[in-house]
């Protein structure tokens, strides 16, 4: 399922990530990942507020 990730496969998936960038700039996708993540969750919450307030007119 692609909703869950194991152990393996997000090791697989960081051990590509630094072949590619390097070990230098795992802080920097880290923070940018933490703040894409971030903006996601507040974009689906705003998304949800609308819906309710869309239901009740």
């Amino acid at each position: 399922m692609l909703g869950k990730l194991g152990t393996t496969e997000l090791l697989v998936i960081l051990v590509i990530v630094i072949v590619i960038f390097g070990p230098k700039q795992l802080p920097k996708l880290s923070k940018m990942f933490g703040k894409t993540i971030k903006n996601f969750k507040e974009g689906m919450s705003d998304n949800k507020d609308s819906d309710k307030s869309d239901d009740e007119e």
